[in-house]
Parts: structure tokens; C-alpha cells; sequence
């Protein structure tokens, strides 16, 4: 046991002492190894999957069963028609998480412990938000396996459904990076929540997720048919059930390299000025 100890002191030491210093990570491995991070955060907190288990469920059970009959006559006739709707608010509002989880760090001080790592700076930040897709292909699942429980039934093929989440989980990526850009921006976790939910709300309730547009007030209905989430539930219904929606995926696409040309380079300035 002793003999062990010294050995190890010795390597240190001559670790120490030499003039050769270890090669530095690539970025894609310190990428990995942050998305891990991520990984091993929510093992030991599971509370934080209510957000993609629990909530999206009781959202679809409480819409479809409480205003299926009202609006469209019929709790299965509405559950074909909703379920792409309730995915992208489900989805949409999980987003809003890779703000809070960098806020947080940027809080407890991770930053300025990752300074002294010879490491790709945005390593972390990147790593977070590639965890954070595979929360999104998580919820997605979710939702759609209980959603056939239930009776939903997509009228497109399969490759239109695995079509549908991949415009949805491209969408949420580029999205997600408004909420780092705030983060990096609000000293609070509580304004930047507040904040999230002020844009995130009446995005996704004056859209067509809920119901079909042309049933609301004319104003109401210019402003929903131009509202990117529009688009996106548009497109996500048309991929699970067959119809033509070239055009909404289209826009769909463009409104997502939008926010990525945009968000993207502003938040990994602002990161930098943080580090």
C-alpha cells in the first residue's frame, strides 16, 4: 500500500516537473464529454423529465378531452387534429431550459473554472444543447406513443411521421438559441424565465395549433397565418397525415436558418465576452 502511494507521488511529480504537456482535447470530445455532463444532471435529478413525461401528457389528455367535443364535434376527430399541435408546444417550451441551464452555471460559476481548461471555449454550451435534442426526441416519443394509445392514428406514412419530428426537433434547435442569448444577457433566472414565457405563450396560442385559423377574427387570423410556429404545426400535420405542405416546410426551414444566423454568432460573442 505504501510502496503504491509513493509511486503515485512520484508520477506526479515528474508530471509536474516535465516540460511535455498533454495534447488538448478535440472539440468534438469535449463536446461529448459535456453532453455527458448534461446526461449524468438529469440522472441525478430525474424530477426534471416531468417537463417531457408528465406535463405533455396532461396537456394532450386535458385539451383533447375538455374541448374536443366543443370544437370539432369529436374527442377523436380533434386528437388527429391537435396532437401535432400539442408536440410542437411541448417541444417548443422545453427550449426554453437551455437558457436556464446556462444561466444557472453562469450563477454557480462554472465559467470561471472552465477558463483554466484547455479546452474549445463553447464546449460546454454546445455540448448542453446537443443534450438538449435528445430531450426533444424523447418528448417526441413520448407524446406520440401515448397519443396512439389514445386512438390517435397518423393518416401519412412512416417516413412522413420520422419526417415530422426531425422539422420539429431542426426548428426547436435553432430556437433554443434566443434563450442563450438571454441568458447570457439577464442576471436572473426568474426574468429570464418570465421572459421566455412571454414570447413562448402567445406564439403558441395564437397559432394553428389549437384550432383552425380561419374560424378567428381577421386580424387575429393575418397574424396567425404569418407566425412561424403557424408554419411549423402546419408542417408537422401535413408530414403525420399525408396532406401538401411544400410551402409551410419551406418557410419552416428558412425561419429556423434565420434564427440560427442570427442567435448563433450573437451568442457565442456574448459567450466570449463572459469568458
Amino acid at each position: 500500500m505504501e510502496f503504491n502511494q509513493n509511486k503515485s507521488k512520484d508520477n506526479l511529480q515528474q508530471t509536474i516537473i516535465s516540460s511535455h504537456r498533454p495534447t488538448p482535447p478535440h472539440a468534438l470530445s469535449s463536446v461529448g464529454t459535456f453532453a455527458m455532463r448534461s446526461l449524468l444532471k438529469t440522472k441525478h435529478t430525474p424530477m426534471a423529465l416531468m417537463d417531457i413525461t408528465a406535463m405533455p401528457i396532461l396537456f394532450l389528455i386535458m385539451f383533447t378531452y375538455l374541448f374536443g367535443g366543443a370544437i370539432a364535434g369529436s374527442v377523436q376527430d380533434y386528437l388527429q387534429f391537435i396532437l401535432p399541435g400539442i408536440l410542437v408546444q411541448t417541444v417548443i417550451q422545453i427550449t426554453m431550459y437551455t437558457g436556464l441551464d446556462l444561466n444557472k452555471d453562469l450563477q454557480k460559476g462554472f465559467f470561471d473554472r472552465q477558463r483554466t481548461l484547455p479546452i474549445w471555449s463553447p464546449s460546454s454550451l454546445v455540448g448542453s444543447m446537443t443534450f438538449d435534442v435528445l430531450r426533444y426526441t424523447i418528448a417526441c416519443l413520448i407524446m406520440i406513443g401515448f397519443a396512439m394509445i389514445l386512438g390517435f392514428r397518423p393518416q401519412g406514412t412512416l417516413i412522413g411521421l420520422v419526417s415530422a419530428v426531425g422539422l420539429l426537433l431542426i426548428f426547436s434547435f435553432s430556437l433554443s438559441w434566443i434563450w442563450t442569448v438571454l441568458a447570457l444577457i439577464m442576471e436572473s433566472e426568474n426574468a429570464l424565465m418570465a421572459t421566455s414565457m412571454m414570447i413562448i405563450f402567445p406564439l403558441t396560442f395564437l397559432s394553428s395549433a389549437f384550432v383552425d385559423p380561419e374560424t378567428m377574427p381577421r386580424v387575429l387570423e393575418v397574424f396567425v397565418s404569418i407566425n412561424p410556429i403557424s408554419m411549423l404545426v402546419d408542417s408537422v400535420r401535413g408530414l403525420m397525415h399525408g396532406y401538401t405542405v411544400g410551402t409551410e416546410i419551406v418557410w419552416t426551414l428558412i425561419s429556423s436558418g434565420i434564427l440560427l444566423a442570427v442567435f448563433g454568432p450573437l451568442t457565442m460573442y456574448l459567450y466570449k465576452s463572459k469568458n
